[in-house]
């Protein structure tokens, strides 16, 4: 993508944001009768709230990108994408209705994984790498991409304040020729329906995303970062996610570590912690989006250097700045 097709993104954002913000206000009194996420001991909410807005803001990401797909030559996003991300989104859903055993979700979110992949079969990151050991990793890592996304769901805009500024910074890489249009156009339609999205997910939240919305989100930030990876830009690929990376990761090992049943639901991610050491929603959420956005300033400067040095600079100093967040929200706020 280049500067003069950034009239293509910004319609992108807008069109998605009204569609996703008028889908989201239609279908939350039948989501108020079938899919209520009710409080346990586990949750972050504490009255009965309805979840499955993922339905709007995915159905406004696939048709505003399906319309600038079929209308503009230059953006040509593989049907597999298209597919992929409406199975994630039908498996979110059965789960947010009825919950699936852990072992067939992985399986059925791998058949998702693998056809993005397949979408991009002649592409390669690391030509050095044997194919199937280079595929059979990226299959692991879009797999814990998709579920991580989905476990680090669980507070009011948590959502919103990561893949806003993910997106965000994706239309500039794209603006910038540093991602293709296909993913750019993508990225901007994500980015308009999470901020149609954003006024019904306030502290304290109308509506929830549900797994229909956090697994697909997972799967197409997924895509975008491949296809920024294809980019040779893999500084850039890991400094966009980088916190969710860390807390999601960080949580999981200590998990493990200590035995529990590690797909439950639990409190135990950072950002969990700092509401219960006494951080407001607001205030999590706010530091972890300043924080996004300084990674993601952090990404685009990592494209516009040729020095390996200067890559390992910047994985530094936004791995510090992760760091402290975590170690903050891990913290008691004094009283």
């Amino acid at each position: 993508m280049i500067i003069s097709e950034l009239p293509l993104s910004i319609f992108a954002i807008v069109a998605a944001a009204v569609l996703s913000a008028g889908m989201t206000w239609a279908i939350r009194p039948l989501l108020l009768q079938h899919t209520l996420a009710k409080p346990n001991a586990r949750s972050s909410h504490r009255i009965p709230t309805p979840q499955g807005a993922g339905i709007a803001v995915i159905g406004a990401t696939l048709a505003i990108a399906g319309i600038i797909a079929a209308t503009a030559n230059t953006v040509n996003i593989p049907a597999a994408v298209f597919a992929a991300v409406l199975f994630i989104a039908g498996v979110g859903f059965a789960d947010d209705v009825k919950s699936i055993p852990i072992l067939p979700r992985l399986l059925l979110q791998a058949v998702a994984v693998s056809a993005i992949l397949y979408a991009s079969r002649d592409l390669r990151i690391l030509p050095a790498c044997p194919f199937w050991i280079e595929r059979s990793l990226l299959l692991l890592a879009g797999l814990w991409f998709v579920n991580l996304v989905n476990f680090m769901d669980g507070l009011d805009w948590m959502t919103v304040a990561e893949v806003v500024p993910i997106t965000g910074a994706m239309v500039v890489l794209g603006s910038l020729g540093e991602l293709s249009a296909s993913a750019t156009i993508v990225a901007a339609a994500l980015f308009g329906a999470m901020v149609g999205f954003a006024p019904f997910n306030r502290p304290v939240a109308k509506i929830f995303l549900g797994d229909v919305g956090s697994l697909p989100i997972g799967l197409l930030l997924g895509w975008c970062l491949l296809q920024l990876a294809y980019y040779q830009q893999l500084t850039a690929v890991l400094l966009l996610p980088l916190y969710y990376l860390s807390d999601a990761t960080m949580t999981l090992m200590r998990r493990l570590a200590r035995r529990e049943t590690f797909w439950a639901a639990h409190r135990s991610h950072y950002y969990q912690r700092a509401t219960d050491n006494g951080f407001t929603v607001i205030r999590v959420v706010s530091e972890v989006f300043a924080l996004n956005i300084g990674l993601a300033a952090l990404a685009i400067a990592s494209t516009k250097t040729q020095s390996p040095a200067t890559n390992v600079v910047l994985l530094i100093i936004g791995s510090a700045g992760v760091a402290l967040s975590m170690y903050r929200f891990s913290s008691r706020r004094p009283s």
